[in-house]
């Protein structure tokens, strides 16, 4: 998403930009208008949090550029990875309804560029925009869906079948008709996510490099075969750390 000419002199978003985010487009340009007053731009280095867990909800957040994972500390301090947060999605918005602490923490994957916008004006918007409330409705049912898969590919045994699980999920038609996964996860993201060590997602994707499934383009894999991803999802003889060589 490009802010170029959507800032103001001061540095705050103007109504343009807000009119491009999916949760805010079609809105009155007036309400906007108000909003881009109130809201305002923060830049992110890698790693660097845009919330913590436990941390007020005074914001609703909004990712502008760049790529954000959130994530959890279990008990033991170990850190686990809930989902990825792509250009456009916002975020942040359980703890502005129900007054409750920030539930996850949200790290940025690459330097990235957020938006915050103050709760009291999050809230006049979910309650009294019912363009914005019919989203926000559909973007829970979606969470909820979106949990269920993560559990699912948590309950399964193997970890190769894990990883070719996630990754399977992030395939996508590019233009020209090519399967890719675009904007790659780490190695370490993609561990975290699936309960799993850095090594071991190594060596699934070059499991799947070597038997051509797919090609290292950049920051993109390109998926070749699909069908054998897929299959390669449901397979719980896949290699893992513990056992041998079997595919």
């Amino acid at each position: 998403m490009n802010v170029h000419g959507q800032t103001s002199p001061e540095g705050r978003p103007t109504a343009d930009l807000l009119a491009s985010l999916p949760l805010l487009a079609g809105v009155d340009p007036g309400r906007l208008a108000h909003l881009a007053t109130h809201a305002q731009l923060k830049s992110l280095s890698k790693r660097e949090y845009a919330i913590r867990k436990g941390s007020p909800g005074d914001h609703l957040l909004f990712l502008i550029r760049g790529r954000l994972q959130v994530v959890d500390i279990t008990e033991s301090g170990r850190e686990v990875g809930l989902t990825f947060l792509d250009e456009g999605d916002f975020f942040g918005e359980l703890a502005i309804i129900d007054d409750q602490p920030r539930s996850a923490s949200v790290v940025a994957s690459e330097p990235s560029i957020v938006l915050l916008l103050p709760k009291h004006e999050a809230l006049h918007l979910f309650y009294r925009t019912p363009l914005v409330a019919e989203r926000l409705l559909k973007r829970f049912a979606a969470k909820l869906r979106l949990a269920s898969e993560y559990q699912a590919i948590l309950s399964m045994p193997n970890a190769f079948q894990r990883v070719f699980a996630l990754l399977s999920r992030f395939m996508h038609v590019a233009p020209g008709g090519l399967m890719v996964i675009e904007k790659i996860p780490t190695q370490q993201e993609i561990a975290i996510t699936v309960n799993t060590s850095r090594e071991t997602v190594s060596r699934a994707i070059h499991l799947l490099i070597r038997q051509g499934v797919v090609q290292k383009d950049m920051r993109r894999l390109i998926v070749r075969k699909p069908d054998a991803l897929l299959a390669a999802a449901t397979d719980e003889n896949n290699t893992d750390t513990r056992s041998g060589s079997r595919h």
